[in-house]
């Protein structure tokens, strides 16, 4: 069955109404082969947004769409309670005459429909502190809206997803492995990190010790994973909700900072052009914060900050273990580039340590309600 063939036969699975007219590949995500299909009904055209799940990477992929199913229809009766419609507002997922919310096709793919978001656009970057504040009241409200969830009935699709204690200890592997030959020239980088291991497993150490509660988080909370209003570039929905599980709101919170609040890219090579951009951090904080403070208990709106630090050396740690491997996990474009990124996000990390303490007072103002004019 060629493609197009292929994504007809599962449209009608999922029962999408009106006359069928193309589709075209998006390629702005790396997991997922994902369509755009067109259909013409009630004289104008729906966009609808196909997916095809890797399997490779989401083993139970019926998991991950129960979750994605559960919590997006909690946010759209949370937001329906306040307005009169959801509709630009939370995912709406199509479900097939089976009441599914996936379908499988005979090659064992799995399958997943839903409603484009009209008149909208994402950001892979931004310098705009607005665009930035937006995404951060996004995922705010995300967890907001979740905040009351019962977080025990989600699925664990990834397993120890952030357990930063268990970074460490594949790192230590690595080491002792030397798969590739290359623990020579990183000997001062294993070291480096080491020296922030404390840290950097706080937050972790704290949820396992019951002081930091598990609530229902993103876990990927990137920019480009918010869809905005293409006039206004007000925060819409959140997107790419295929890790939504149990975690800490601090890892949510420091992932967002890790990205969008780096002053260089994460592989610059350049450590000098590698820096916490606090203007940007405020902004994220301006949006987040406020949306949360009310839900949170002390020691959360205390650890906020520290979750940048956390994510941001989980994330450098990843990159050195799998340099040390042997390139097996993240995709490089040129050799030593999984280097290049453990180096930069250590040197990110350091300055978010220096820090550390301004970081918390910006949230500490947000959570007492102060506002920027």
């Amino acid at each position: 069955m060629n493609e197009e063939k292929q994504v007809r036969a599962v449209c009608e699975k999922f029962g999408l109404k009106g006359e069928y007219r193309n589709y075209e590949i998006v390629n702005s995500g790396h997991i997922n082969t994902t369509y755009r299909v067109y259909y013409f009904r009630d004289g104008e055209v729906k966009d609808y947004i196909l997916q095809r799940v890797n399997t490779y990477v989401f083993k139970n992929p019926v998991d991950v769409m129960d979750n994605i199913s559960t919590v997006t229809e909690y946010i759209r009766a949370k937001i329906k309670q306040k307005q009169a419609t959801a509709k630009r507002n939370v995912l709406h997922y199509s479900k097939t005459p089976e009441e599914q919310y996936y379908t499988f096709t005979e090659d064992g793919g799995f399958w997943r429909c839903c409603r484009f978001i009209d008149d909208s656009v994402c950001f892979m970057t931004t310098d705009s502190l607005d665009v930035i504040e937006e995404s951060g009241k996004a995922f705010g409200e995300f967890q907001m809206y979740l905040s009351d969830f019962p977080v025990k009935e989600l699925n664990i699709v990834i397993p120890h997803f952030h357990n930063t204690i268990r970074r460490y200890d594949a790192l230590r592997e690595a080491v002792k492995m030397n798969e590739a030959g290359r623990l020579a020239e990183v000997e001062q980088d294993v070291e480096n990190y080491r020296t922030v291991e404390e840290i950097a497993t706080k937050p972790y150490r704290l949820q396992r010790e019951g002081v930091l509660p598990l609530r229902v988080t993103h876990n990927d909370t990137k920019l480009s994973n918010v869809l905005f209003d293409a006039a206004t570039h007000e925060h819409l929905s959140v997107i790419d909700l295929d890790t939504v599980m149990p975690g800490l709101v601090a890892f949510d919170f420091g992932d967002a900072i890790r990205i969008c609040a780096s002053t260089g890219e994460e592989d610059e090579k350049d450590l000098d052009k590698v820096a916490l951009d606090i203007e940007k951090y405020e902004a994220f904080a301006r949006g987040f914060v406020p949306c949360v403070k009310d839900q949170l208990n002390q020691a959360e709106k205390d650890t906020l900050a520290l979750g940048a630090v956390a994510m941001t050396v989980e994330c450098g740690v990843r990159f050195l273990t799998d340099y040390l491997n042997g390139d097996k996990y993240f995709k490089i474009h040129y050799p030593d580039q999984n280097l290049v990124r453990a180096r930069c996000h250590f040197v990110l990390a350091q300055d978010m340590i220096r820090r550390l303490d301004e970081m918390q007072a910006i949230v500490n103002k947000y959570c007492e309600g102060e506002k920027e004019n």
